[in-house]
């Protein structure tokens, strides 16, 4: 793995684990065990520019992963059900969830810079086009679907910031069996 990945990975996870003000460079550089002008050389912007690595990095992985799940289940309920059961596996797995939603990064939003909640945005919206696409598929509408998809990644979100806050996958569980419920077209 080259520096610069590597500085990605570790930054990440520091970041889901404290937040973006949290962690200060000489965190990171510690542990990194990088010089202040390597990090510097990778992120000629700082920590900021870091960060929106960070979350570009976590969307490709996020992304790609909601991609998956969507195409290999013939519904919007189904593909729903499980992408929200993996994460569930992974809570009760590894007592936290942050390697699938950013929101711990992000929480911090109001104090964050313009290209920083852009980049959280794309992130946000590519998912719910993930959403709408097999919504439509199933059978909605294109502005149902788009309303609909803004709840499901609403709900999945909240319910992962609250089994973070409660230490319990129940959140999520309750989410996955009501969720799929409302997708259904009537």
């Amino acid at each position: 793995m080259d520096t610069k990945s590597m500085i990605i990975d570790i930054t990440t996870t520091l970041f889901q684990q404290k937040g973006y003000k949290g962690v200060g460079v000489n965190e990171i550089l510690k542990v990194c065990n990088i010089s202040k002008g390597s990090f510097y050389h990778h992120f000629p912007n700082g920590k900021e520019e870091a960060l929106i690595a960070c979350l570009q990095s976590m969307s490709d992985a996020v992304t790609s992963d909601i991609e998956d799940i969507f195409n290999r289940y013939p519904t919007t309920q189904e593909a729903t059900k499980k992408m929200i059961e993996k994460v569930i596996g992974i809570f009760e797995r590894e007592g936290t969830i942050t390697s699938c939603t950013f929101i711990s990064i992000v929480s911090e939003m109001g104090s964050l810079s313009d290209p920083v909640r852009k980049t959280c945005e794309d992130l946000y919206l590519k998912m719910q086009r993930i959403y709408s696409t097999k919504l439509v598929a199933d059978g909605f509408s294109k502005e149902t679907a788009n309303s609909i998809a803004v709840m499901m990644n609403a709900s999945i979100e909240g319910g992962i910031m609250i089994c973070l806050t409660e230490k319990t996958s129940e959140p999520l569980k309750i989410i996955s069996r009501l969720l799929p419920n409302l997708l259904k077209k009537g």
